[in-house]
C-alpha cells in the first residue's frame, strides 16, 4: 500500500464517529472542546501529541526488531507504545464530543489497527514500507487533532506545550528514517524527511530556549539537551552512511524522554 490507498481510507473514516471502549475511572459525559476548561483542553492536547510520538516510535521499533538490531528493548518499547496509543485513543474519544475531531479519531483508529495487523507478518522490504505509510498517516491525523484542540478551545498559552511536546515526536522521527534506510528503503524521501526533522528539531529546540516565561528548572533540562543534540545531531545527518544504529537507538530515546519531562513541566506552568 502506498500513500493513495491510505488517503482512500480517510475518505471512508470522514464518514465515521467510532466507539471505542475505556475504563471505568474515566468520565462517561464527553463535551465538545469548546466547553472544555483551560487545563483540560492543554491536557488533551498533550494526550494528542504525545500520540504523534508513538506513531514514530512504534514505525522505529518495527524496523529495529525487523533488522535484529537492539532486539530486547525495542520489542519491550513496541509492545509499550501499542498499548499506549491504544488507551490515549480511549481517551480522547471518551472526552471529545467535537464531530470533526471525532472523525478524526476514528481515521487514526483504522490505521492503527492496520498497523497493528502488519506488523504481525512476516518482515520485508513491502511491508516496512506499509509501516512506514502507516505511521505517517496516524501522524498526519495526531497533528491534525492537536491543531484542531488548539483552535476550537482558544488557548493560546498551550502553544509553548505543543512546541515541547512536538520534539519527542521529531526525535523518534529522525531514528525511524534512519533505519528505514539502512533496511533498505533508500529512496531520496527517506533522506529528505530525515534531514527536514533534524532541521526543525534544532528550529524548535532555539525557541524553546529562547522562552522568556521558562523556570530555571525548564532552562536546566534544556541545557542538557542542547548539550547532547550538538553532539549527535550529526550523527543522524550522515544517514547514507550509516553504521551507528545503537548509538540513534539510545541518543533519541534519551532526548525523547528529556523532552517529555519538559512538555510536562510546561503543562504545569500553563495549568
Amino acid at each position: 500500500m502506498r500513500r493513495t490507498r491510505i488517503l482512500g481510507v480517510f475518505a471512508v473514516a470522514a464518514l465515521l464517529v467510532t466507539n471505542i471502549p475505556v475504563s471505568a475511572e474515566q468520565p462517561h459525559n464527553p463535551v465538545k472542546v469548546n466547553e472544555l476548561v483551560k487545563k483540560d483542553a492543554i491536557r488533551l492536547i498533550d494526550i494528542a501529541g504525545r500520540q504523534r510520538m508513538l506513531s514514530q516510535r512504534i514505525a522505529k521499533d518495527y524496523l529495529y526488531l525487523g533488522k535484529h538490531i537492539a532486539t530486547d528493548k525495542a520489542r519491550k518499547e513496541l509492545k509499550a507504545s501499542l498499548e499506549e496509543f491504544r488507551a490515549n485513543l480511549a481517551k480522547l474519544e471518551e472526552m471529545i464530543n467535537d464531530p470533526e475531531i471525532k472523525n478524526l479519531l476514528a481515521f487514526v483508529k483504522l490505521s492503527y489497527n492496520e498497523l497493528l495487523d502488519t506488523i504481525k507478518k512476516p518482515f520485508d522490504i513491502n511491508n516496512a514500507q506499509l509501516v512506514l505509510d502507516l505511521s505517517e498517516s496516524m501522524l498526519e491525523g495526531s497533528q491534525y487533532i492537536v491543531d484542531s484542540l488548539k483552535k476550537k478551545a482558544n488557548v493560546k498559552e498551550s502553544k509553548i506545550v505543543a512546541t515541547a511536546g512536538k520534539e519527542r515526536m521529531l526525535s523518534q522521527r529522525i531514528a525511524k528514517y534512519y533505519l528505514a534506510y539502512q533496511a533498505g528503503i533508500k529512496d531520496k524521501n527517506t533522506v529528505d524527511q530525515m534531514r527536514a526533522a533534524v532541521k526543525e528539531f534544532s528550529e524548535k529546540l532555539k525557541t524553546l530556549m529562547n522562552n522568556p516565561d521558562n523556570t530555571a528548572t525548564i532552562n536546566q533540562k534544556l541545557a542538557q539537551v542542547d548539550k547532547l543534540w550538538k553532539i549527535v545531531y550529526k550523527f543522524y545527518l550522515n544517514i547514507e552512511k550509516g553504521g551507528l544504529p545503537f548509538i540513534v537507538y539510545t541518543t533519541t530515546n534519551d532526548i525523547t524522554q528529556k523532552m517529555d519531562e519538559i512538555t510536562k513541566l510546561y503543562i504545569k506552568r500553563y495549568k
